[in-house]
Parts: structure tokens; C-alpha cells; sequence
């Protein structure tokens, strides 16, 4: 009803006031962007491991996100939101290049 403008203002209004999530894939890829933000600030860096038990979930998300920006999947607001706080796209590159020039 939403996306095809069937919802009175009305309602809209009661359903944002209730913090009604419109969309729940924009909603979870934000959710996981503040995890990896606030992972970030406590690590120093924004490389999760898929082995880290306690942020397995979004040690897979951080994979998901680097398939989908090989693939050309990837927004380019997320792209920038994901730069902004120095998303490490290639870990393996990334890695090469601290210890060649240490």
C-alpha cells in the first residue's frame, strides 16, 4: 500500500510514529552498518573476521559487502558510507601492502 500510495498521510503518520521500519532491507543494512561503526571505535579498524565469535554475523556482512562491491551490487551511497570510515575492501591487498611497507 506504501509504495503505491495507497496509505492515507494519516496513517503514514501513525506508523512513523510508532517507528514503523518501511523499508527492512535498508533498515538491516543500517543496522549493520552502526555495528561495524561502533566495532570500529572499540578495534580501531572496521576488519571483522567471519571467526570471531562474538561478531560472526557481522564478520559475514563485511564479506557480503566486499562480493557485492566486486560484483558492481553495491550502492554507491553505500560504497561512500562504507569509505567513510576506512572499509578495507581487499583484506588480502590491504594486508600485503602494511607489511611491504613496514
Amino acid at each position: 500500500f506504501y509504495k503505491k500510495n495507497a496509505l492515507s498521510s494519516d496513517r503514514i503518520q501513525q506508523l512513523n510514529s510508532i517507528g514503523f521500519v518501511w523499508d527492512p532491507l535498508d533498515y538491516s543494512w543500517n543496522e549493520n552498518f552502526d555495528q561495524l561503526c561502533a566495532f570500529k571505535a572499540q578495534h580501531g579498524h572496521s576488519n571483522v573476521s567471519q571467526n570471531d565469535t562474538q561478531n560472526k554475523s557481522l564478520g559475514r556482512w563485511v564479506i557480503r559487502q566486499r562480493m557485492f562491491y566486486k560484483k558492481n551490487a553495491l550502492s554507491s551511497d553505500r560504497i561512500q558510507q562504507l569509505n567513510s570510515i576506512g572499509f578495507i575492501w581487499d583484506p588480502f591487498d590491504h594486508t600485503w601492502n602494511k607489511h611491504f611497507n613496514q
